[in-house]
């Protein structure tokens, strides 16, 4: 039999089933329904259903087929007029049997055959009855402890040692089998303190063009939730879920073809499959925003990597520890990395808990396909996504209002995150003042320092790249001497680097202290004794070269006046 796709929708007196049923022959049908239990049958077609609330046969049903679409739509009283059913789109949960109150086992043998006295007999007949011995081995007692669990409510173990070459993709934690959760979260710290570039961190800090666009994006929820809002303040009753969000062709599919299971959760357990959620859920939001609701092939990375219930098989205590650990990978791993996109996908998450579990129940959905799409990403589902869908499906909304106000209630700051993050900031603002005070001081108004260059200056320079910057500067002094005092210079240079950097640093002081270098006026009048005694050594060097020149080159020292002479920059 095949299980038709159906839709439920209600009135406040109706509950109307729409059951499409292509191909199917309309005379031969037959519908049941009565209390909870509703059945529908049209060959090849079979449909059970488990409703949230009771239904009568009272005379006022109604039933109608639409050839062209093959649709039946059937109309069906509620026992109580005005009550509201809950849960019309959970439809893993109203394909579920009604729970059994029969005493019988909770642990059965399925598919098990009867089998002949004679045929068991045979069966013995070839078993080998030795036994085979081993040597005894003592057992340590780490290996007499039982394996960590993991996964949803921490009902897995093992998975990872059978799947090891698989799940090593996938996660970041090597050995969870065997890894308890304290150490696991040591490790998970640790990863990301090594992992953190402030560089990254400061480059989306202040080029946040990119940043601000994402943050612009309007995601699906935000529709919802302002509705869900306006209709709040209208009736000042809790709205229906259902009626705010819907679910596409698709999803109704991938509903239908979930197991429906019930889970044996303790307290604690309990509480864990909600605070992981959250984590799941914050990851999503940051995925959904910075592709803009366009999925990639990095889609599946990201909101694994972001979620260390996924990657790291966390276990949580309470709600601001899951925003901190969330914040920290946000600042970590994935391209862009701004403290704007954590608060955003924290107020993201707020507003899809808040309008409920239908629609955490599409946001799981949109995981599911995700992980489902991308290899190997989709042991995951195996491990969570797919136990989340069938089990939100059963959730109590009361809970998830809670957990919302939970979420609101808590904070986070940038100091909360453990990276430095307000350290970092101020270093890096004060490095720019620095740097524009520097140009300031350097620069007059409407004209370049004496002595730089367009470009700062870089304090781990060479000193050939130094040295080249002396003998321009010394070029400049000269206009057409330049190729003669440059080979003066040469042996001057090589004997004392130093001496020309130091000149050339106190150029600089004397422009920052107001000296205005014009036409006619040098660097050489300034009364420091190293320049002089640089340009004294320079004059006996050029009287003994140039003999006829005296007059002239002395005048170029001194007064800068000299032929083809340029004014000190």
């Amino acid at each position: 039999m095949l299980t038709p796709a159906f839709e439920l929708s209600q009135d406040r007196d109706f509950l109307t089933v729409a059951i499409r049923v292509p191909h199917a022959r309309a005379s031969e049908f037959d519908v049941y329904f009565e209390g909870v239990d509703f059945k529908f049958y049209a060959k090849p077609y079979f449909l059970r259903l488990t409703l949230p609330g009771r239904i009568v046969e009272n005379g006022s049903e109604q039933g109608s087929y639409d050839v062209d679409k093959g649709i039946f739509t059937i109309r069906l009283p509620k026992e109580t007029p005005g009550q509201h059913f809950e849960g019309l789109n959970m439809l893993t949960a109203l394909l579920a049997p009604r729970k059994s109150r029969s005493a019988k086992p909770l642990v059965e043998e399925i598919g098990s055959s009867e089998v002949s006295e004679e045929g068991a007999d045979d069966e013995d007949a070839d078993f080998d009855w030795e036994i085979e011995q081993t040597p005894y081995e003592e057992v340590s007692e780490s290996a007499l402890q039982s394996q960590c669990h993991y996964g949803f409510g921490n009902l897995r173990a093992g998975v990872v040692q059978r799947l090891q070459d698989e799940l090593s993709e996938v996660i970041d934690i090597k050995d969870p089998d065997f890894t308890p959760v304290t150490e696991r979260r040591q490790k998970r710290l640790a990863a990301e303190l090594a992992k953190f570039d402030p560089d990254h961190y400061l480059a989306d800090f202040f080029e946040d063009e990119a940043v601000e666009q994402i943050l612009k994006y309007n995601p699906w929820w935000n529709d919802a939730h302002a509705k869900m809002m306006a209709s709040l303040g209208k009736s000042q009753e809790q709205g229906d879920d259902a009626a705010l969000v819907s679910f596409s062709d698709e999803e109704k599919y991938q509903l239908r073809k979930f197991v429906n299971k019930s889970y044996l959760l303790d307290k604690t357990a309990h509480r864990q499959v909600y605070y992981s959620l959250v984590d799941i859920l914050l990851a999503y939001c940051y995925e959904v925003r910075v592709t803009e609701g366009d999925h990639n092939v990095e889609s599946a990375w990201t909101i694994r990597k972001l979620s260390p219930t996924l990657c790291w098989f966390e276990t949580w205590t309470d709600v601001p520890e899951i925003l901190v650990s969330f914040g920290r990978r946000v600042l970590c791993y994935p391209l862009y990395r701004h403290f704007k996109l954590v608060m955003k996908a924290y107020r993201d998450t707020i507003k899809i808990l808040q309008l409920g579990k239908s629609a955490v129940l599409k946001c799981l959905l949109d995981v599911h396909k995700i992980f489902q799409e991308n290899d190997p990403a989709y042991i995951l589902n195996d491990l969570y996504i797919s136990d989340y869908c069938v089990w939100i499906q059963k959730a109590k909304s009361k809970k998830l209002t809670a957990l919302a106000d939970a979420l609101k209630a808590a904070s986070l700051s940038k100091a909360q995150l453990g990276l430095e993050l307000q350290e970092l900031e101020a270093a890096a603002l004060l490095v720019q003042e620095e740097e524009a005070a520097g140009r300031a001081a350097q620069c007059g108004p409407g004209q370049p320092a004496a002595g730089s260059s367009p470009e700062p200056s870089d304090s781990d320079s060479t000193t050939s790249s130094d040295t080249e910057d002396s003998a321009s500067e010394q070029e400049e002094l000269v206009g057409p001497r330049a190729s003669l005092l440059t080979s003066l210079q040469a042996p001057l240079l090589e004997a004392d680097n130093t001496l020309l950097i130091q000149d050339r640093e106190l150029c600089r002081h004397v422009a920052s202290q107001g000296c205005d270098v014009s036409q006619g006026q040098t660097l050489a009048s300034a009364p420091a004794p190293l320049i002089e005694e640089v340009g004294e050594e320079l004059r006996t060097m050029l009287q003994v070269s140039t003999p006829g020149d005296d007059a002239g080159s002395h005048s170029c020292m001194q007064d800068g006046k000299g032929r083809g002479q340029e004014p000190c920059d």
